[in-house]
């Protein structure tokens, strides 16, 4: 299993980092967006649960990349406000470079302001082929979806400060 973070400050308060974070549709908002990461697609988010937080929340993502299908599931697996959040795919999942991720952000307080911690581990695919595109590729889509989540809510929440 590879793990990949990024830490950064945050000028809100851990509340409205928390809400802005847990939010997927603002969060995952760099996936359902065309963009050159992407390579021009973009996926579709749709939410299977009846609660849109919370323990159990559970969403799809699904479209198609250079004619590739990307369909997966992502279950809330822990969920503490306004410190901890975790989720992960769930079933059978077809993503072109992992097989399985789980996701957390944690939120600590300090002088500056919430330090959030966001993480991403990940098993590459069983097929070779997807293996060598994720020997390829994930390690930079990784790093693209941290930081496009991180500075999203960053850009966000100190945008309401000022």
């Amino acid at each position: 299993m590879k793990t990949f973070q990024k830490t950064m400050v945050i000028h809100s308060t851990p509340e409205m980092v928390f809400a802005q974070l847990d939010d997927l549709s603002k969060t995952g908002m760099h996936m359902s967006q065309s963009s050159l990461m992407m390579l021009g697609s973009k996926l579709k988010l749709e939410q299977l649960s009846t609660n849109s937080i919370g323990m159990g929340s559970k969403y799809r993502w699904y479209g198609k990349m250079i004619g590739m299908i990307i369909d997966f599931s992502e279950i809330v697996t822990e969920w503490q406000p306004p410190v901890l959040k975790k989720w992960e795919t769930v079933s059978d999942a077809k993503i072109i470079i992992m097989s399985w991720y789980r996701m957390w952000f944690k939120i600590s307080s300090h002088k500056k302001g919430p330090t959030v911690k966001l993480a991403i581990s990940y098993l590459p695919p069983k097929h070779w082929f997807y293996k060598i595109l994720s020997f390829l590729f994930a390690k930079w889509y990784c790093n693209w979806c941290l930081n496009n989540m991180l500075h999203g809510a960053k850009k966000n929440l100190e945008a309401k400060i000022v």
